[in-house]
């Protein structure tokens, strides 16, 4: 897969860098060890972090300025970091997906980055471009109905939107039966180190609990 940044990102956002993760993994229903790492992970936020330090995070205040340079409201599009570590926070339930689209939660919530997860057998062609949501673009988000992605970054493959920081698009999500999965962690901080153990620690959580090798990755910018 080749990813291409646009000009629209690069230029209200100059320092950002990703992370193209790909592996061979088995799907599952529900895992139990899984869950114990995220209710473990919601007792240190709640013991250590307040609702208001959260926008803080680097990886969540970088996202939130870059939505406000793009003309959008983060508090009412959330980046999806922001919105799972807020629920643990408020004690609020998460939502229980499968093991794969549950363990990129984990991940996301462990370092603050809004993490796209696809089945990559459903991207069309071998490019994929960040580019900005333009008004009355078609997009269809995971459980969400249409939304407005105005404003937006939005990764586009070669027939339309696939992925946001606040919602990936049901077109290429991850299903049960997905093998071949495709995770990108959006870097809008630009801290490579940070990053890179980001998608170091999906592919331990690959191997821990999705029957996988882990996997490879590359940086982009």
């Amino acid at each position: 897969m080749k990813i291409i940044v646009g000009k629209e990102i690069e230029q209200v956002c100059p320092q950002f860098v990703g992370v193209y993760v790909e592996a061979q993994v088995v799907n599952t229903a529900y895992c139990q060890p899984l869950w114990d790492e995220i209710n473990q992970l919601g007792e240190h936020f709640r013991a250590t972090l307040t609702t208001e330090q959260l926008k803080d995070i680097s990886g969540i205040a970088a996202t939130r300025k870059v939505y406000r340079a793009c003309g959008k409201d983060p508090s009412r599009y959330r980046p999806a970091a922001e919105a799972l570590v807020r629920r643990l926070l408020q004690s609020k339930e998460l939502y229980q997906i499968d093991t794969l689209v549950d363990l990129i939660n984990l991940a996301s919530m462990s370092f603050g980055y809004s993490i796209g997860g696809f089945d990559a057998d459903k991207f069309v062609g071998d490019t994929l471009q960040l580019g900005v949501g333009r008004e009355g673009e078609p997009y269809e988000g995971i459980g969400r109905g249409m939304i407005n992605i105005a404003g937006l970054p939005v990764y586009r493959d070669e027939i339309g939107g696939v992925g946001t920081p606040t919602s990936d698009h049901e077109r290429t999500k991850i299903s049960i039966n997905t093998c071949h999965l495709a995770v990108i962690i959006n870097g809008y901080d630009g801290d490579e180190k940070r990053v890179q153990d980001n998608a170091e620690f999906i592919q331990k959580l690959l191997r821990k609990y999705a029957e996988s090798d882990g996997g490879s990755y590359f940086l982009f910018r």
